[in-house]
């Protein structure tokens, strides 16, 4: 993916445009498939160059970055285990290593994993707070220690780097179903906060909570029709909407340690389980 080397003047034979070398790049976990494979899409076509992470799903990451490719110019697969801190702490130096340069994160990729108090434990709660909360954290450390050490920004360029992290309508509106999974997501929001604050100015961190989105294997598609009305705009989120609040918060230079809810308004109602065991 690398660019091949440029003349001795190369300067004088670009034109003015940004070039490959200070297009943004953003990494974009569980790009693989499902919501993350629309973000990275939507932020492909938007410019951005494309780290496509992914755990297992080597075929769909292999098709998410030729999508990619086709609408920036640029894109790769890169392999990690989020519950395992080395894989994480490795991972944006691959980026860098492969791009040249990492602009910003978004954290999408999920353990969700049903429990509940009655059968809570240990195992269970670190599998999620691992990859859930903790890979977002040891990311937005690594994107604000590479930003640090690359050369000052220019006028054209963004002012600083972005994480966003993506969480849920639950946390506004709690039930004690997927126990475990909630409170990792409770953490990662505590996290964007604490982030926010201790990273600027060179990072903005900002939460985006999506409501029912994408169906599931709990749910037929006549269920997660009717799901998908419960909310006062009767309908919540889209693929389409959720990445297009991504965008507006990695572009948007004003916001950071706040979270932005696509949901319809879910989060106004009251639900006593969550939507796949209603």
């Amino acid at each position: 993916m690398s660019s091949p080397p440029k003349s001795p003047n190369a300067a004088a034979e670009e034109p003015s445009t940004p070039s490959k070398r200070t297009q943004r790049t953003v990494l974009v976990t569980g790009a693989a498939k499902r919501l993350g494979r629309e973000i990275a899409l939507a932020l492909a076509k938007d410019g951005w160059r494309v780290a496509v992470h992914y755990r297992d799903s080597l075929d769909d990451a292999t098709k998410t970055v030729a999508d990619c490719a086709n609408l920036a110019g640029a894109s790769a697969a890169f392999r990690a285990n989020l519950g395992n801190e080395t894989a994480v702490r490795n991972l944006l130096p691959k980026i860098v290593s492969e791009f040249g340069r990492v602009d910003a994160v978004v954290n999408c990729a999920s353990t969700f994993e049903h429990d509940t108090p009655a059968n809570f434990g240990f195992a269970a709660m670190e599998k999620h707070m691992r990859s859930n909360a903790g890979a977002a954290v040891l990311l937005a450390q690594a994107l604000h220690t590479h930003l640090l050490a690359r050369p000052a920004n220019t006028p054209s360029e963004p002012a600083a780097g972005v994480v966003v992290n993506l969480l849920d309508q639950k946390l506004w509106n709690q039930n004690p179903d997927f126990f475990s999974y909630t409170l990792s997501k409770a953490a990662l929001e505590a996290a964007t906060t604490m982030l926010a604050m201790a990273l600027s100015p060179t990072l903005r961190v900002v939460g985006v909570a999506p409501g029912l989105t994408l169906t599931s294997p709990m749910l037929t598609p006549e269920q997660f029709e009717a799901r998908h009305k419960m909310s006062p705009l009767g309908r919540s989120s889209t693929p389409t909407d959720v990445a297009a609040t991504v965008k507006f918060a990695l572009e948007n230079q004003s916001i950071t340690g706040t979270t932005l809810l696509v949901d319809g308004g879910q989060h106004l109602m009251r639900f006593d389980r969550d939507f796949s065991l209603m």
